[in-house]
């Protein structure tokens, strides 16, 4: 990933207007910037969510709260807790997200 375009900026995330995403169960909901060539995130899975996609844009992932099961296609299953994170190349693994519990994401793509 190289960052481009992207002036000094600061967030106050809960200024951010959020966005509703209903998964194949459960609910994500977004706060987004979008600056130059990159997008930023912190999201919020609800208690049983599972995405309706499998994902092939990279990332760089850190949860903050909760707990992620990500999902790759390949069948590989990877559960991460607060503190943990992964990254992902554009097309290098295709990844869904599912969160039995609940957890709050920060996520730079």
């Amino acid at each position: 990933m190289r960052i481009e375009s992207v002036p000094f900026h600061t967030t106050d995330w809960s200024k951010v207007p959020a966005t509703l995403h209903p998964g194949e169960a459960g609910t994500a909901t977004w706060r987004t910037i979008e600056i130059g060539n990159i997008r930023v995130r912190r999201v919020d899975y609800s208690a049983g969510y599972v995405a309706d996609h499998w994902c092939e844009r990279g990332h760089v992932l850190l949860v903050l709260e909760g707990e992620l099961v990500t999902e790759l296609r390949d069948g590989r299953r990877f559960v991460l807790a607060p503190g943990q994170s992964y990254q992902v190349a554009d097309g290098d693994g295709a990844h869904r997200s599912v969160s039995p519990r609940g957890a709050q994401l920060f996520i730079v793509d």
